[in-house]
């Protein structure tokens, strides 16, 4: 059931953020020419497919972190504190191993 929740939050993340990365390779490149792109004041010598990939990547790589955020901080205080083993289990000195809390 763990492997469920943690695949429902991947895709809580993932799912979002690839869809504002298509969106924002959108805006972006309605006004950006990727042939006329500078580094460093140096041209790319990249083709304009290869800028156009690069870009979403890096879009979907923002906007997956700002989901990841909001899903940690969505998270209540027993989730993120909670031992995934079972008491008898936990190792010695966990304050968390006579059940306690």
């Amino acid at each position: 059931m763990e492997e469920n929740s943690l695949a429902k939050r991947l895709m809580w993340v993932a799912w979002p953020s690839f869809l504002m990365a298509g969106v924002l390779e959108m805006l972006v490149f309605a006004v950006v020419d990727p042939a006329e792109m500078h580094w460093f004041g140096q041209r790319l010598d990249l083709s304009r497919q290869a800028v156009y990939t690069l870009a979403f990547f890096v879009f979907w790589a923002v906007a997956f972190a700002s989901s990841a955020l909001t899903a940690l901080l969505s998270m209540s205080p027993f989730e993120v504190n909670r031992c995934p083993l079972p008491a008898p289990e936990r190792p010695e000195g966990c304050p968390k191993r006579d059940g306690c809390c």
